[in-house]
């Protein structure tokens, strides 16, 4: 597994291990380096978990875009380039990479079939991410997950928010509009599982919930559950100044629907927010 010190990478690894599973982290170093010494380490193994990637809530300098692109593309490239000299006995049976839904424009509706792709700096990165993995050998199962904002109790967003809510201080963010999609860390978790045991799975998939919510819902819901007003807002130009290009990422979102993961009888634990937010705030 690479990125397994992110957020998501320790719930992974802590979810599989749970299930009796032995989960090896591919340190940056290796992945960026000798692809002989990559393949040896990756050898026997029976599914390589692909979630590396810098940040990409920064400001989008020229420095900043390419480590954003690299960490995405240059890493995916050399793992697909290692696994298709391993031996064919020696070969994982799947490779799954996260990606995102920032690779589809925002405005619209899209379900895995969707060509109407994001133009801009976004929506390039992601769909050469994917693209790097393209040439894999046929023989290994290639699976791509487009992932939403990932919601949890340690997830990013909700250790941000949770604070300013509680105080009286949520608010919506620009005019509220934009979709919301979601999904909740079990289910991401449950997911990925799938993706591994299931050979019906392949392909790409949008892993988010089936429930269409906008930024304006999910404050005035998060705010509801806790009891407090959610009066402020953050204007977009103040977004603009911190952010830059990369406040886009805030202030517009596609509307997306996981039609792949419903053909193949997926069950969501949670798949409302009202569901996701009221596991996220139960005390434990």
């Amino acid at each position: 597994m690479t990125g397994s010190n992110g957020f998501i990478g320790k719930k992974l690894r802590l979810f599989f291990e749970k299930k009796g599973h032995q989960v090896t982290g591919i340190s940056r170093f290796l992945i960026c380096g000798n692809l002989q010494e990559l393949a040896s380490s990756l050898a026997e193994s029976d599914a390589v978990i692909h979630l590396a990637g810098a940040p990409v809530m920064q400001r989008w300098t020229k420095k900043n875009r390419r480590i954003i692109y690299n960490s995405r593309i240059i890493t995916t490239w050399n793992l697909t380039r290692a696994m298709n000299q391993m031996d064919a006995d020696k070969k994982p049976r799947v490779f799954i990479s996260i990606s995102a839904v920032g690779i589809y424009r925002s405005g619209r509706s899209h379900d895995e079939q969707s060509i109407n792709l994001d133009p801009h700096f976004l929506g390039r990165v992601v769909t050469d991410w994917e693209n790097a993995s393209v040439d894999l050998d046929k023989r290994i199962r290639r699976i791509i997950f487009r992932t939403g904002i990932v919601l949890g109790k340690e997830s990013e967003v909700i250790k941000n928010l949770l604070p300013l809510f509680k105080m009286g201080l949520g608010g919506k963010i620009g005019d509220g509009k934009q979709p919301f999609p979601f999904i909740h860390t079990d289910d991401l978790e449950q997911a990925f599982y799938e993706g591994i045991v299931n050979e019906t799975y392949s392909g790409i998939y949008n892993l988010v919930a089936p429930d269409q919510v906008n930024n304006e819902q999910f404050t005035l819901m998060l705010a509801g559950k806790l009891n407090k007003p959610a009066f402020f807002s953050i204007p977009s130009f103040v977004l603009k100044i911190i952010y830059g290009d990369a406040a886009v990422m805030l202030l517009k979102n596609p509307e997306v629907i996981p039609r792949r993961l419903a053909d193949a009888a997926f069950r969501f634990r949670y798949p409302t927010l009202s569901a996701a937010l009221d596991e996220i705030l139960k005390k434990s």
